[in-house]
């Protein structure tokens, strides 16, 4: 039996989807949610939809209450009288990959990007997680960071580094690392930010970390367009081409499953300045990262019994984390999946949402208005 879905998506790179069983149909891409024009377009396209495709049984979105495409797919939902079904973002990054695959079991998930509102009320971005037909589990994350005056943390890279100073135990370096920067005013303003643990809420973030990293080697300490510090990391480590030492710091992960991306970053710190150096120092991060991420990914495969690893999540747009990460599990005997058919970011995670929703709301037991599914 086939449950329609329709899925109208998060607030980056919104785009809404309507499912039914294999039929997959897509909207345009509207853009992030911030735009008013981009919010009427979603709820044209989510109508437009409907009236080619028919009547849904229930309408799946994103956790965050404030994204206008959770206030649109419940508002949808109570004119239709069908029910509105939150799904966390990083099990919608995963679902979506399981479905283009037609998963039947349970896979283990890498979900990694810039930042999705957690089934703890938090804020995630690395997360390992086990997912079947019937919900998930979260069986670990990336070191916490703190974002110093919040959001615009995102935006400023060099926040994230003394973000990852002040985790490392390294705060009273913030202020020297970052006065040519921000000057001095600003420096200790972030530093009494971390300190005080005010305005300085946590993020799994792996998009942060990268932040920290392009930081730490003076690249993109302030960014005008999303990932631009991730991409000049990556731009900067594509142009080393010798083998990478392999004795350098590595990464685990704790008894509790957290992958502690500290060490990574503290090597970073010591990289000399010059070009070569620096490109150098990229690649290594992103071979590092990498290996840590594969071999927590792996481990995990190993207890719960799972032969497929999903990768997604717009980290994954970057190409030497994704083969990397990659090759090494397949070393490990694991099938790897990515998204093909549609986007790893947030512009292919309707097709997540649809997913899980079907499996939460069999016909004969629709009759709940809203359900969230963590």
């Amino acid at each position: 039996m086939t449950t329609p879905v329709l899925a109208l998506g998060a607030w980056l790179k919104n785009r809404a989807c309507w499912v039914d069983g294999e039929a997959v149909h897509w909207s345009v891409l509207h853009g992030d949610l911030r735009d008013v024009v981009a919010c009427t377009a979603l709820e044209a396209s989510a109508r437009e939809l409907v009236e080619q495709h028919g009547r849904p049984l229930a309408i799946a979105h994103d956790l965050h209450p404030d994204f206008h495409s959770t206030r649109l797919a419940q508002s949808l939902a109570a004119e239709w009288d069908i029910p509105a079904v939150g799904v966390q973002h990083h099990h919608a990054h995963i679902a979506g990959v399981m479905a283009e695959f037609g998963c039947s079991g349970s896979v283990i998930g890498l979900a990694l990007d810039g930042v999705g509102l957690g089934a703890d009320g938090t804020a995630w971005g690395g997360e390992l997680l086990h997912v079947s037909p019937n919900g998930f589990e979260r069986l670990g994350h990336l070191w916490p960071l703190a974002l110093p005056g919040g959001d615009v943390a995102a935006r400023e890279p060099w926040r994230m580094l003394a973000s990852a100073l002040h985790a490392m135990g390294r705060g009273d370096e913030i202020v020297a690392r970052s006065r040519a920067m921000v000057g001095e005013s600003g420096a200790r303003m972030i530093q009494s930010l971390l300190d005080r643990q005010l305005l300085s809420p946590m993020t799994t973030s792996a998009g942060r970390w990268f932040d920290a990293a392009a930081a730490a080697l003076g690249l993109a300490p302030k960014q005008q367009a999303e990932a631009e510090a991730a991409i000049a990391l990556e731009t900067a480590a594509t142009q080393f081409k010798q083998a990478i030492p392999t004795d350098r710091a590595q990464i685990t992960a704790t008894r509790e499953g957290v992958l502690d991306v500290r060490p990574l970053v503290a090597e970073l710190l010591n990289a000399r300045t010059d070009e070569q150096a620096v490109s150098e120092a990229a690649a290594w991060f992103h071979q590092a990262l990498a290996d840590g991420l594969a071999n927590w990914a792996a481990n995990a495969a190993d207890r719960h019994g799972c032969s497929t690893v999903v990768l997604s999540g717009g980290c994954f747009f970057n190409e030497l984390l994704k083969r990397r990460v990659q090759l090494q599990l397949a070393l490990r005997g694991l099938r790897v999946l990515l998204p093909q058919s549609h986007s790893c970011g947030d512009a292919g995670i309707a097709l997540g949402q649809a997913w899980v929703a079907a499996r939460q709301l069999p016909v004969p037991q629709r009759n709940e208005k809203e359900v969230v599914c963590a």
